[in-house]
């Protein structure tokens, strides 16, 4: 599934073609993705003109000059297409512009989806209601974890890829962070100290820098909008790695499988306190 850095990697590339665009049409090829489209989605997008565009956690936002918010996630193997030259089975959602650019939402498993909200509603949308701060945000920082944390005897990694505590963060990234700070997977989380915590936040956002400057990782069906791979795949350190040297310390990386999900870590950088 698309992460944040891929979501923000996709805005990126939506920003350089929509931004201050304005939409002379949308289709739609289908009542649905994961849950239906909003009924009146091209009632209210036809004609209004993009005015930003931004994310919040995994989703991306396309704000119009009429008060409206689109909402776009991407499931687990949707993508956004820039000018493609045909139309594909799975582009679900055309949108065309007076400029005379013209984007496909393609998603072949259809776990995406689109939403239209009120912009001042934001806040208050159901998917956005409960998380928690932006990794990559001011709000966000060791004395906020330390607070999240507290008391708690989940393993880190867990309590890391829980919404409300943190937004975005998905297993890749969390794997990653967790190694660059020289922390277990398997830690509890309130008995990590608070040095080790300001040096977590500052793996993560420096885990997220690097992989939006990459493009992202290319994870199955994963694309830019221009239709590029991102490679920040060739920069993992212990995600995806079992068995191979760390890059660190030589030890072999592990891998144990938890819950549908994967966690790679060294046992030897990231011993247990």
């Amino acid at each position: 599934m698309p992460e944040l850095p891929e979501v923000e990697t996709t805005v990126i590339g939506l920003r350089a073609v929509l931004a201050g665009e304005r939409v002379s049409a949308v289709s739609l090829r289908r009542s649905d993705l994961r849950r239906p489209f909003p009924v009146d989605l091209a009632q209210r997008v036809t004609g209004a003109r993009v005015t930003a565009l931004g994310r919040r956690a995994k989703y991306g936002l396309i704000d119009t000059d009429r008060g409206d918010t689109l909402i776009f996630h991407l499931g687990m193997s949707g993508r956004w297409r820039v000018d493609p030259a045909h139309d594909l089975p799975h582009d679900h959602l055309v949108i065309e512009t007076d400029g005379g650019r013209r984007l496909a939402l393609n998603d072949p498993r259809r776990f995406g989806s689109v939403d239209l909200v009120e912009t001042a509603q934001l806040a208050t949308f159901s998917a956005f209601a409960a998380l928690g701060p932006e990794p990559l945000g001011s709000d966000f920082d060791a004395a906020y974890l330390a607070a999240a944390l507290a008391g708690r005897h989940a393993p880190v990694k867990a309590l890391l890829l829980d919404q409300r505590i943190v937004a975005g963060l998905g297993n890749i990234y969390v794997c990653e962070a967790l190694h660059l700070a020289g922390i277990a997977p398997g830690q509890r989380g309130g008995d990590i100290a608070a040095g080790r915590l300001d040096r977590l936040v500052a793996a993560i956002r420096e885990t997220l820098a690097a992989a939006i400057a990459a493009g992202g990782s290319s994870l199955r069906d994963y694309a830019r909008p221009d239709g590029e791979l991102g490679y920040f795949s060739t920069q993992w350190r212990v995600y995806g790695r079992a068995g191979t040297p760390c890059d660190r310390c030589g030890a072999p990386v592990q891998r144990r499988a938890e819950g549908g999900r994967s966690t790679f870590w060294c046992a030897k950088c990231q011993p247990l306190a």
